[in-house]
């Protein structure tokens, strides 16, 4: 399992982090997502592609910027 922490710019508001976390969490191999608001990032635990979570936060209306 794996812990990835993504930038994504575009989060502002609770909004965003429904969108996002609602798109993440039902995908296989999704532990947990966890998108904190201030940071503007996403942090998303387990064993799921990099490929993957940047097309679910696409789906949602955001860019991933970089991962960490």
């Amino acid at each position: 399992m794996t812990t990835r922490t993504y930038s994504v710019p575009g989060i502002s508001c609770g909004h965003c982090k429904s969108a996002i976390e609602g798109e993440l969490t039902p995908l296989n191999g999704v532990e947990s997502a966890l998108v904190d608001i201030d940071a503007k990032t996403v942090t998303v635990v387990g064993a799921i592609s990099e490929a993957d979570v940047r097309a679910a936060v696409d789906e949602a209306g955001y860019e991933v910027e970089s991962v960490n």
